[in-house]
């Protein structure tokens, strides 16, 4: 058996056993993919002050995110499709999250529908939401989530108009796979995938099909984005949304000093530092190089998260040292559910814990209140001199 160590061991796994639509989906990014490879190489920019002669027992990676206690500062991120990656996925993925004791973020393009999800846990999770344009679908999303106790609302801003990824075109993107040639040839090496597959019934948009209207294609991720998705939002019509949720809400999709202050206008609850996972738009800074410039703007006014580039725990624990109350994993855990279902978030959770905690330790800290920028040795201009 392979002896995982780090995230990548997990990532070589998922490559194997994942069909090929569906890994290109998780690790691309629009364009020529240059904020999505800089997500995660902007990191290796900050460097951790090591300290010695500490005491390093007693040590806690606990903190909170919008108040909610969480065993380290990361959420699961929603990630559409993660039923496609393992059959049930997002169900096996919110199972790890609750047992671990951090938070999952349903997916509107999720698989597993929100009742799937509430029926087979019992901690809340957060659910996020895509605007649009049939408001009577928003509306009843909104009130499903309720009703499905989620905790929170993420409204992701990001996804107005879709980014090009050239593979997911390519591959013909779409749950379930079509039956063509090349999709056929590439599932028969997929063995173990398409048996569990086989098991459920759980192979569309839960919580899409049966669900809306108008809609000629549900099986087509590209097909309902180009009919629904909402190219009209604004901050009023986010704000509508704040106010029919009635709950937590937590804005997903600022790289702006200037959107992160029209979030605090609309009385966010946090905000979350992010480019989609370099999913839209290309050439964009990456979420770990606009974050001090979103934290001098609002940071004391508002809870900060980022999301973006993270594949170990010293990068979760640079994000929370620049200023960030909680960071997001998206590619990080579905390459523990491809590779090992349930078993492999849990995995990924406890890999980056290990990393973070042990880090933190060789840094001089016992808990996150002592974690702060006095950590990181940070360039000159890391964020850029930019005019």
């Amino acid at each position: 058996m392979t002896v995982i160590t780090n995230i990548q061991d997990l990532k070589d796994i998922y490559h194997r056993r994942v069909p090929k639509m569906f890994y290109d989906y998780c690790e691309s990014g629009s364009w020529t993919e240059q904020t999505f490879r800089e997500n995660t190489s902007d990191f290796d920019q900050l460097r951790l002050r090591q300290r010695v002669a500490v005491d390093m027992t007693g040590r806690s990676t606990a903190s909170e995110m919008i108040g909610q206690k969480v065993a380290m500062p990361v959420a699961l991120a929603p990630v559409g499709m993660t039923g496609m990656q393992c059959a049930d996925g997002e169900i096996k993925a919110a199972r790890a999250a609750e047992k671990f004791g951090v938070p999952f973020t349903l997916s509107t393009m999720s698989i597993c529908s929100i009742e799937d999800v509430a029926e087979n846990t019992t901690a809340p999770f957060w659910f996020q939401l895509y605007t649009m344009r049939d408001t009577g679908y928003v509306s009843r999303l909104i009130q499903r989530a309720k009703d499905a106790k989620c905790s929170a609302l993420v409204i992701t801003l990001d996804l107005q108009i879709l980014g090009q990824r050239h593979k997911d075109l390519k591959n013909g993107l779409s749950a379930p796979p079509k039956p063509t040639l090349k999709n056929m040839i590439n599932l028969s090496t997929k063995w173990g995938w398409g048996l569990e597959m086989l098991k459920t019934k759980r192979r569309f948009f839960g919580n899409i099909v049966g669900h809306v209207d108008d809609v000629s294609d549900p099986a087509s991720l590209m097909d309902w984005t180009a009919q629904q998705f909402d190219p009209t939002l604004d901050w009023d019509k986010i704000k509508q949304i704040k106010d029919e949720w009635g709950g937590k809400v937590i804005l997903k999709g600022i790289l702006d000093a200037e959107d992160a202050k029209m979030a605090l206008n609309v009385g966010a609850d946090a905000i979350i530092v992010s480019n989609h996972g370099g999913r839209q738009l290309d050439g964009a800074l990456s979420s770990i190089k606009a974050l001090p410039a979103i934290l001098d703007a609002v940071g004391d006014k508002v809870e900060v998260h980022m999301d973006g580039g993270i594949r170990s725990g010293q990068d979760i624990l640079k994000a929370f040292a620049l200023g960030a109350k909680g960071t997001y994993i998206g590619r990080t855990f579905i390459y523990g559910l491809g590779a090992m279902g349930e078993a492999g978030v849990t995995k990924a959770l406890e890999v980056l814990h290990k990393e973070m905690d042990i880090s933190m330790a060789l840094c001089g800290h016992r808990t996150m209140d002592e974690v702060s920028r006095d950590t990181l040795l940070i360039p000159k201009n890391f964020g850029g001199d930019w005019q």
